[in-house]
C-alpha cells in the first residue's frame, strides 16, 4: 500500500481513492437532482435515488435533508456551466493566473444571486454529521473548478504539492471566503474579488517557489 507524506501525516492512496469516489457519488446525486429540477419537477428522495442509480439510504448518507440537496443542486444550476466556460475561455496558453482569475471573477459576479444560497447550504451542513470521516459535505464543484484551473501545474508539482495547493485555494475561493470578507471586513463585492484573487495568486507563487527549491535540493 503506497504512502505519501503530507503536512506531517501519512495519507494512503486508498484513502485518497475513497475520498474521490465519495466525491463522485455525491456529484452524481446532485447532478441527478439538478436534471430533475431542470425538467420542472420537485423531486422526492426516491425520485433522486432512482435517477442517480443509488439507494435512498445512500442519498441520506450524503444529504441528511432534502432541503440541503435541493439547495446544492440549485447552486449547481446557477453556476456550474458559467464557471467551467470561463475557465476554458481564459486558457491563454495554459496560463494558470488567467484561469484562476476567470474562476474568481465569475464566482464573484454571480455572488449576489448565489451567496444567499451558499449561506443556506453552510447553515444546513455545518453541524451535519459526515457519513464517514473525510466525506465531503459540500463544495465538490469548487474543488473541481480549482483542480481544473490549476491543472497546467500538475507537471511542475509533486502530487502532495498539487493537493496542498488545491486545499489552500479552497480556503480563499468560495462562499466561506466571501462571507468572511463581507461580514468581518465589510468589503464590497469588487474588493472581495480582488482579495480572493490576491490570496490565490500568493498561494500559487508560494507553491511554485517551494517546488523549485525542492527540485534544486535534489540536484
Amino acid at each position: 500500500m503506497g504512502y505519501r507524506k503530507k503536512a506531517g501525516m501519512a495519507t494512503t492512496n486508498d484513502e485518497t481513492g475513497r475520498y474521490r469516489q465519495r466525491r463522485r457519488t455525491r456529484a452524481a446525486i446532485v447532478n441527478a437532482t439538478a436534471d430533475l429540477l431542470s425538467a420542472g419537477q420537485t423531486p422526492s428522495v426516491a425520485d433522486i435515488a432512482e435517477a442517480a442509480d443509488v439507494s435512498r439510504r445512500t442519498v441520506y448518507l450524503y444529504f441528511p435533508t432534502l432541503e440541503q440537496l435541493l439547495v446544492d443542486a440549485t447552486l449547481g444550476l446557477l453556476s456550474q456551466q458559467a464557471v467551467d466556460d470561463a475557465i476554458d475561455a481564459a486558457d491563454l496558453g495554459g496560463s494558470v493566473d488567467s484561469r484562476v482569475e476567470a474562476m474568481v471573477k465569475t464566482l464573484g459576479q454571480m455572488s449576489e444571486e448565489t451567496l444567499p444560497l451558499g449561506r443556506a447550504l453552510i447553515r444546513l451542513t455545518i453541524d451535519a454529521p459526515s457519513p464517514e470521516p473525510g466525506t465531503p459535505r459540500r463544495g465538490f464543484r469548487r474543488i473541481g473548478w480549482i483542480e481544473k484551473a490549476v491543472a497546467p501545474l500538475r507537471d511542475q508539482l509533486s502530487k502532495a504539492e498539487f493537493e496542498r495547493l488545491v486545499s489552500g485555494l479552497a480556503m480563499v475561493i468560495g462562499w466561506e471566503a466571501l462571507v468572511v470578507l463581507q461580514d468581518l471586513r465589510g468589503l464590497p463585492p469588487d474588493e472581495q474579488q480582488a482579495v480572493s484573487l490576491w490570496a490565490a495568486r500568493a498561494l500559487i507563487q508560494a507553491t511554485l517557489a517551494e517546488a523549485s527549491s525542492r527540485r534544486n535540493e535534489m540536484r
